[in-house]
Parts: structure tokens; C-alpha cells; sequence
């Protein structure tokens, strides 16, 4: 394994361009719940009849904080006509990067493979160069799937991809992204604390210029723990370690953005932030701004977070 230490690549890290779905028949999917242990059944059978209303005003809530924090964002309704119960995640179906390449990804759920959108890419073509679209999806005819920055972190200054292996996460998918974008893959296995396997890398483990949140525990052989530390702190990054109860509180599932000024936010949910310590606050202080809004039916129904709502935009602009 070769990691690059000398300097990093010219892209950054972060973006102030996000897009987002506003979900519109948010709900408990049935499809995903074998292999998302975050979703809640229980829970969702006491908020249903109210919770797509109650996701609605989570997210016009996250978008309202995003907006006063000065981010750009690219937001889209979903449509009525076709059910759609994760739209709100999107970061698993497409990702853009600084190269003008947009990746379409496979997904296991076959009600999920509807959220992908030809028009959003065309709509967002208009302010940015799109060079090229990747599309992965003919793997799902093999059972192989790849759920975007569900199943990969980006360390996009170093072109690293850290992937925990899951039925969502398949080896080979990483290896036909690998080539398409010139990134190196870090690969490990996770399972939270009933050995059942974490289901994407981006509730465990979130990368931000120059720290790491990652949840160490969940990974079990001891030297793919050390692996992964080894890179991240190769990679000038510094560690903050997160528990498994604060993983089951999505304290994994957070992304830094920045505005364009410059200046840094790690946003997360209210659930997420609440289980930090004093001294994890005061750390991840240090490098953003910690903004945090409630989502917790959007977690309890779906068994995402703040994370998995925001899809960045590192497109260059026409």
C-alpha cells in the first residue's frame, strides 16, 4: 500500500456547493431495513402517518441553518409520482468530483435505484462542467453494488477511499471506481457491538482536512484498525475516536463544509452532537464550526443522517 505523504493533491477537502433532495414521500423502507441495523422499526411504526411531514420540517430546518451559514445550495424536490422513501439520502446514488466526472453508483435496493435523475444532472450541467459520467450501475445485474459516499469517505486532498466492506460495499465495485478516478481504497470490515456489519463506511468514519472522526471499535481485526489509524495519521490527519453508542447516535455521520469565505463547519444532527463529549466538542471545534439541527425521525425511519443528506458539488464551474 502506498500512501501519499509528501504533499497533497490539488483538490480540497471541502466544498460550500451541496446538493439536496427534499423528500416528498419520505418513509420506513421495508428493502433496507435487513441491512441497515440504524434504521427503527418500532419507531417508525409510532411516527408513521406523520413522518413524512415531520422529515420535511427537519429538512427545511438543515437547509435554513446551511443557508445562514453561507453554503451554495442546489436543492430539488422529489417527485410524487414514483415512491421514493430514501430520496432524501442522495450521497449514494452520485457523487461529483473536481475532475468534471460524475459517478453513478449501484444500489442493493431496487426502490432505491428509482432516486437516480438524469435532470438533476442536466439541471446542474447548466452551472457546472460535466466532462464525463461514470456509470457502475450495470453491476447490479451481477448483486454487486457501491452506495457512493454511503459506502466510501472520500480523503479527496490525498485521493484515498476508505470503504468498510458490506452486502452494500462489493470489492470489485471499488476496484471499477478505483480505476475510473485514480483513487486508492482502504478496505476493512466494521460491525457494531452485536458483530452484525455496519452497513456504510460513512456512519462509522467521517475525514475532514486535517482530523478524522472514526469509529475505531467497530473495527475488529486488529490490523486493519491499525491500518486504518496508520493512514489517517500518515495522511496528517488527527484521530478522534467515537464509541459504538456514539456511532448508533450517527456521531460518525457528519461532513465538514465551508462557506465561500472560507469559513469551516462540520455539520451533523442534534442526536450526533448531544453524545460528544465535552472534550470531543472542544476538539472538533478547533477545525469548524460544530452545526447541528434535529433529524431524528428522519433517522429513526431511515437509518441516515446529516451526512447522508448532502451530496457535494466539486464540479468546476463553467
Amino acid at each position: 500500500m502506498r500512501v501519499i505523504t509528501s504533499s497533497a493533491q490539488i483538490q480540497p477537502q471541502s466544498t460550500c456547493r451541496i446538493m439536496m433532495i427534499r423528500p416528498v414521500r419520505f418513509g420506513f423502507n421495508e428493502e433496507t431495513a435487513g441491512s441497515n441495523e440504524f434504521q427503527q422499526e418500532f419507531f417508525a411504526q409510532q411516527t408513521k402517518g406523520t413522518a413524512q411531514e415531520t422529515a420535511r420540517e427537519e429538512f427545511d430546518l438543515m437547509i435554513d441553518q446551511l443557508q445562514k451559514a453561507g453554503l451554495e445550495l442546489h436543492i430539488f424536490d422529489d417527485t410524487d409520482e414514483v415512491e421514493r422513501p430514501d430520496a432524501v439520502f442522495s450521497n449514494n446514488w452520485i457523487s461529483f468530483h473536481q475532475s468534471g466526472k460524475v459517478v453513478l453508483y449501484p444500489m442493493m435496493a431496487e426502490n432505491r435505484r428509482l432516486e437516480r435523475r438524469i435532470d438533476i444532472i442536466d439541471s446542474l450541467a447548466g452551472d457546472f462542467k460535466v466532462e464525463e459520467v461514470i456509470d457502475l450501475t450495470h453491476f447490479e445485474a451481477q448483486g454487486k453494488f457501491l452506495e457512493g459516499t454511503g459506502s466510501m469517505v472520500f480523503d479527496r486532498r490525498y485521493k484515498i477511499a476508505y470503504a468498510c466492506l458490506s452486502p452494500r460495499t462489493h470489492k470489485e465495485v471499488l476496484d471499477a471506481f478505483a480505476d475510473a478516478l485514480g483513487y486508492e481504497i482502504i478496505t476493512f470490515s466494521a460491525s457494531d457491538e452485536h458483530d452484525k456489519p455496519i452497513y456504510h463506511t460513512n456512519v462509522l468514519m467521517c475525514v475532514g482536512d486535517i482530523f478524522a472522526v472514526v469509529c475505531l471499535e467497530a473495527i475488529k481485526d486488529p490490523d486493519e484498525r491499525l491500518m486504518v489509524r496508520s493512514v489517517l495519521e500518515e495522511t496528517h490527519k488527527e484521530v478522534i475516536e467515537i464509541s459504538l453508542e456514539q456511532m448508533r447516535r450517527f456521531a460518525g455521520n457528519m461532513l465538514m463544509v465551508r462557506n465561500g469565505k472560507g469559513d469551516k463547519f462540520l455539520v451533523m444532527s442534534t442526536q450526533a452532537y448531544e453524545s460528544l463529549t465535552p472534550r470531543q466538542k472542544d476538539r472538533l471545534d478547533d477545525y469548524a464550526l460544530l452545526l447541528h439541527t434535529d433529524l431524528s425521525v428522519i433517522e429513526g425511519n431511515g437509518g441516515g443522517s446529516a451526512r447522508c443528506m448532502m451530496t457535494e458539488i466539486h464540479l468546476p464551474m463553467r
